[in-house]
């Protein structure tokens, strides 16, 4: 068979990186190598690790780039913050795919992806545009314009974790299979730890309410309708939201630009009223604030408040926010008369069971 090459894509801190940013760049190496160590051990013939510059450069140029540097027969790409939860059979999944002697790709999710293996990526990569700008869309683009079959591992739900904020290191702490990854300091963590535990208790409470708002699959839905005692009201909008660049460059462009409900009762009553909103509506929520930056600001996360204030909403510390939009919403969280999150995909999506008391 092919050998296969994996190649851990880590993303350097810009010069002026905030500590929060920092400490997640830290929290990133230690998964870095943790993968590299995993994906030899599950039978790669190379695993390494790229610290690629934070700049604009697109993933597709990205990946071009190096592919012809390391000139892989089967491939296999993951973003060093991707898969904190795989297993060795995970990991060997992925190197037997890529292992293929004919062009397929296997993702951890193939409408979103965080970790694709490639077989005989020597023919594949070639044709890959360099405008795609996430891998993300890899697998949409693979299997309808490169006309390679793909499948996916979505049924392992555990896979779709990732690393994304500061808060996801709190949502892994306890979790089954994690390895041990730097955490936020007691100061920074523990108006999160307070609403984690607030937030658990209601979970086994039939007589509440909770409320989950964002990216999440249908999977996590199930999961807290099957292991949490509350009732769940479930607010479920843009899911997707990476992967509008592949159909952009197949010439199917969203129809729309991103929008949320919620994000409507907040451009009516301000950010400040997140609090009461929320407050109408359950007696505790689980919120994914990036929805609701891509409602205001645009799809375009490079439009929105940078990593150090998304890192610092997400841990509750509005004084340490520099954007008066995000600083009002983030404050009105805090001090909220039910327990609220904020965060991204992962609190809402494969992170809710982990946010709720479950192990993974």
């Amino acid at each position: 068979m092919p050998p296969v090459t994996v190649l851990i894509l880590a993303p350097a801190p810009a010069p002026d990186a905030g500590p929060l940013e920092r400490a997640m760049d830290a929290a990133r190496d230690v998964l870095a190598e943790h993968h590299r160590r995993g994906f030899l051990e599950a039978g790669a013939a190379v695993a390494v690790i790229r610290r690629e510059p934070p700049d604009d450069t697109p993933f597709g140029a990205r990946l071009q780039r190096l592919a012809a540097e390391l000139r892989p027969a089967g491939l296999v790409v993951l973003g060093a913050g991707s898969l904190p939860l795989a297993t060795p059979a995970d990991r060997r999944a992925f190197i037997d795919a890529a292992a293929g002697m004919r062009p397929a790709a296997i993702a951890n999710h193939r409408f979103s992806a965080d970790a694709i293996g490639i077989a005989r990526a020597d023919l594949v990569l070639p044709d890959l545009p360099e405008a795609l700008v996430s891998d993300n869309a890899l697998p949409r683009w693979l299997e309808e314009m490169a006309r390679i079959p793909v499948s996916d591992l979505r049924a392992r739900r555990w896979l779709a974790m990732d690393v994304d904020s500061p808060l996801d290191l709190l949502l892994l702490a306890d979790a089954q299979g994690a390895p041990a990854l730097p955490l936020p300091g007691h100061a920074e963590s523990e108006p999160v730890r307070a609403r984690l535990e607030a937030l658990r208790a209601l979970a086994d409470d039939p007589a509440v309410e909770l409320l989950v708002a964002g990216r999440m699959a249908s999977a996590d839905l199930r999961w807290l309708e099957r292991e949490t005692r509350s009732r769940t009201r479930a607010l479920i909008e843009e899911r997707g939201l990476r992967t509008a660049s592949a159909g952009a460059l197949m010439g199917r462009p969203n129809r729309r630009p991103a929008r949320s409900v919620l994000g409507l009762l907040l451009d009516r009553d301000g950010p400040g009223e997140l609090g009461r909103i929320v407050a109408g509506l359950s007696d505790g929520a689980l919120l994914d604030s990036r929805v609701l930056l891509a409602h205001r600001l645009g799809a375009d996360d490079r439009r929105w408040p940078p990593a150090e204030d998304r890192f610092a909403s997400d841990l509750l510390l509005p004084d340490r926010v520099r954007d008066p939009w995000l600083a009002e919403l983030t404050d009105a969280a805090a001090g909220a008369v039910v327990p609220i999150l904020l965060g991204g995909h992962g609190l809402v999506g494969p992170g809710a069971r982990l946010a709720l008391g479950g192990r993974r």
